[in-house]
């Protein structure tokens, strides 16, 4: 597995590489993660990492234009480990693993695997990084094109993103597949949020809303602080624990905002503490503004028991369904709304917990998306 990203950083892209290698590991499998100098090893998946890079640092989510840089070193550390690891496919994560796997691939005559996660152009517009139709987007739509045409077989983490491949990139039907992200039902789970209250100092007669993930406009957070905003405005006073980073500068603007006294930042948290602190919470957020990505986060709050506000989109259409609480793409208020109604009706959010619990044991486990992926790569070694 190529992971050209600061793994393991307690975020939603790392948790799908984790758990798709351990998954593959449960199945008999022999995995090998090669990864940036930065991050954590996790017990049980062996893990190789590049040269570390001293001016580089950066565990956030998005672009950076040091990543060549690691990239290359990224690619030298593939080859040695392949010297005494011959594998039997690369499974590329992101558009720069798979970038790296093309050569691989030809260099060790295997075929390649594109573990697909969203658009590269989209990405870079949505994080702000380059504006569409410049030289560098249009630079990074030639690489696009070549890893989606470079790769054996390419799967997406959701429905619309799949066929954003077919369409914008005319793929083949048959090269392109949706594995989506799945949940450890076991590990997260309905239980008593009493003690992760406690140690957070909120009273356990006040509504809490959550919200877990990695903190910038893209996931919505400057949505999310306009309709806590609006929801102060009218009296309902609901409190927001928020886990996740960076979140320094969401913090001062809650501040700012005369919020901080009804928000509670955690900052990082490690991927084994989610599970209980999300048990804290009534109702589940995911503000994120994107149409075509994939919302691993859901899978968490549903197996959490926890209903879900979430803007209108095929995505997380595709992943809540019927459970899912929606509110118009990109609307503060819309989004404030639902939220301040869901919190008002107990029955309906007991409804929904037990809808959406019921509904990611039966279709989103790791264990079936183990078999999925399997499948899968005896697809491409047959």
């Amino acid at each position: 597995m190529l992971a050209p990203t600061p793994y393991f950083a307690d975020r939603g892209c790392h948790v799908r590489i984790y758990e798709e290698a351990r998954a593959l590991l449960r199945r008999g499998h022999d995995v090998r993660i090669v990864t940036y100098h930065l991050g954590r090893d996790l017990p049980g998946v062996p893990t190789f990492r590049i040269p570390a890079v001293p001016w580089y640092g950066k565990l956030t989510a998005g672009p950076s234009w040091h990543k060549p840089c690691l990239d290359i070193l990224l690619l030298f550390k593939s080859l040695a480990v392949t010297h005494s690891f011959r594998p039997d496919i690369i499974h590329a994560h992101l558009h720069e693993g798979a970038f790296l796997g093309v050569f691989l691939k030809r260099l060790l005559g295997v075929p390649l695997l594109f573990d697909c996660q969203g658009s590269l152009t989209g990405e870079i517009v949505d994080h702000g990084f380059v504006r569409e139709g410049s030289l560098p987007y249009r630079l990074f739509k030639v690489i696009e094109g070549f890893v989606n045409r470079g790769a054996d077989l390419i799967v997406t983490s959701s429905g619309p993103g799949a066929q954003d491949l077919r369409d914008r990139w005319r793929m083949a039907g048959d090269k392109v597949r949706v594995l989506m992200d799945g949940v450890d039902t076991d590990e997260f789970s309905p239980r008593s949020g009493a003690d992760a209250r406690r140690r957070l100092g909120i009273p356990p007669e006040v509504p809490v809303a959550v919200f877990l993930g990695v903190m910038n406009a893209y996931q919505g957070m400057d949505i999310l602080l306009d309709a806590a905003g609006i929801l102060g405005e009218r009296g309902a006073k609901p409190h927001f624990l928020i886990m996740g980073f960076p979140e320094e500068g969401y913090r001062r603007m809650a501040e700012e905002r005369g919020l901080a006294d009804r928000m509670t930042f955690t900052g990082r948290i490690d991927y084994g503490d989610a599970a209980g602190l999300l048990s804290a919470g009534d109702v589940a957020l995911s503000p994120k503004v994107s149409l075509t990505e994939a919302n691993g986060k859901l899978f968490n709050y549903m197996a959490c028991g926890l209903p879900v506000v979430a803007f209108d989109t095929p995505v997380n259409r595709e992943i809540l369904g019927e459970t899912g609480v929606y509110a118009r793409f990109g609307d503060a208020g819309d989004f404030a709304d639902r939220l301040e109604a869901l919190l008002a009706n107990h029955e309906k959010r007991k409804e929904l917990a037990s809808q959406s619990r019921d509904k990611v044991v039966r279709e989103h486990s790791w264990e079936a998306r183990g078999a999925d992926l399997e499948a899968v790569c005896r697809e491409l070694t047959c």
